[in-house]
């Protein structure tokens, strides 16, 4: 866990390996204790296209290396309510979301 200070911004990261990055969109979501995921966005790196959730633009920046096949979550004036567990996954066209990986970052 890493603590940030309200109003700060953090950068967090999601590193693809084992497989041919531009095959498949990676994804970001937030799990808040005891609650269900919720989808922030994703990035479809055969197309350098990015998708948000209405609800994290202007508190989400998604950004990308392909040089090193990593794609980057920015949470941009935190407060609390960002206090969260969040997960980047590949999407599997034929299973859905799995294989993720996880990143949380505490909040105080």
């Amino acid at each position: 866990a890493e603590l940030v200070k309200p109003g700060a911004s953090v950068k967090m990261s999601c590193k693809a390996s084992g497989y041919t990055f531009t095959t498949y969109p990676i994804e970001w979501m937030k799990q808040n204790h005891g609650k269900s995921l919720e989808w922030i966005g994703n990035f479809h790196p055969y197309n350098d296209d990015t998708k948000y959730n209405e609800k994290f633009k202007g508190k989400a920046t998604l950004t990308v290396e392909k040089s090193s096949s990593t794609v980057y979550l920015e949470l941009s004036r935190l407060t609390s309510d960002d206090s969260a567990v969040y997960y980047c996954a590949r999407w599997l066209l034929r299973y859905g979301l799995l294989g993720s990986r996880n990143l949380s970052h505490r909040l105080l």
